[in-house]
This record gives structure tokens, sequence and C-alpha cells, in this order.
């Protein structure tokens, strides 16, 4: 096979047309090179994934916090709360602390 014989076959003259040299180098560019290339926008995609796993797990927990403010309206509600998460106590009342230990295997 010799250089003439290359030169005739159609493929060899679509690979060295000059607008697809540049397609190739433009398309090469922007998928790997540019500042917003495929690479980035996949990083900012998984980025963008964690922030809103993040937010939503924060408005569950704004979802709990509210619900447990309008628990403590209740003057009952908020005693036992302060009893239970603080160990406040009235006068001359004794409070044990049980704890459980948990045998693992």
């Amino acid at each position: 096979m010799n250089l003439k014989s290359l030169k005739n076959k159609p493929s060899f003259k679509i690979a060295t047309n000059i607008y697809v040299i540049i397609l190739t180098i433009f398309v090469f560019w922007m998928l790997f090179l540019d500042e917003n290339s495929y690479l980035t926008h996949r990083e900012f995609n998984k980025e963008i994934k964690e922030l809103e796993t993040w937010i939503d797990y924060h408005q569950k927990k704004i979802k709990k916090d509210k619900e447990t403010i309008e628990k403590l309206k209740d003057s009952l509600q908020l005693e036992r709360y302060a009893r239970e998460k603080y160990l406040m106590k009235k006068e001359n009342e004794d409070i044990y602390i049980i704890e459980f230990d948990t045998i693992q295997k």
C-alpha cells in the first residue's frame, strides 16, 4: 500500500478535510479542556445532588423542631421536656438516672 492509493480512499479524504479536523479539535476542546467542559459539569451536578440532600435533611429537621415548639407551648409538655432533656426537677425532688448497658456479641 503506497501513499497514492491511501490518498484515493474516501475515509482518508474525509479525515484530512480541514473542516473535519477543526471540528474534531473543537469538540475535544469543549469536552475536556474548556472551563465549561463535560467533566466540570459532571462535578457540579454531583455537588448539586449533595446540596439537595443536605437541604432535604435540614428541612426535615426544621419540620421536626417546629413540631417540638408547638408541643412545648403547653406548660405540661414544657415541664416534661425540661425534666427529660435537661434533668430539671422540682423542689424537694430527687432524680435517679438509670443507664442501660447493652451487651454486644
